[in-house]
């Protein structure tokens, strides 16, 4: 969706004419219990053409082979054709549990950001996942670190009105 009634909220190349209380009320037609379905919540901002670097990016065929390993780690994980985001919560956390630390850090993410149970474990699949298609064989930091990223980047870019709704 976009980040407000107009579309440019947090853009680097356009005026956004919205005001704070419609931004709010944009984003709260959107409810908290929805959002919470949502694995990653994104701002997208234009990309100009022009600025597009080639060549560094990895290719299609690279990331699909990095994926078809993660299926596989995670089918030989749960000895049966599962991906992270279908298996039950219990064996997530049996086969892939976190840290102390870990489990510290995303207390502290939890509690600052409001998330609601069902966001804390989308952020624990998303970070199980990320380690898969790095390889690791258990849960990293650095994953957790980017599933947290990816779930609040959107609020922070935007810096628009989610907390109305209560997150």
């Amino acid at each position: 969706m976009n980040p407000c009634p107009c579309g440019y909220a947090g853009s680097n190349s356009h005026y956004c004419t919205c005001t704070s209380k419609q931004i709010i009320a944009y984003q709260n037609k959107l409810s908290g219990p929805l959002r919470d379905r949502f694995d990653i919540n994104l701002l997208l901002l234009p990309v100009h053409l022009k600025s597009v670097q080639t060549g560094s990016e990895e290719s299609s065929s690279t990331i699909r082979k990095r994926i078809e390993e993660a299926r596989k780690r995670q089918y030989e994980r749960y000895g049966r054709e599962i991906c992270n985001s279908r298996v039950s919560y219990d064996t997530l956390m049996k086969t892939s549990p976190l840290t102390p630390d870990q489990y510290r850090t995303l207390q502290q993410f939890s509690n600052t950001k409001n998330w609601s149970n069902r966001t804390q474990i989308k952020v624990i699949r998303l970070a199980r996942t990320i380690s898969d298609l790095e390889g690791s064989m258990g849960i990293t930091d650095r994953s957790i670190w980017e599933a947290v990223k990816l779930n609040s980047l959107a609020e922070r870019k935007a810096g628009i009105g989610i907390k109305a709704n209560g997150r």
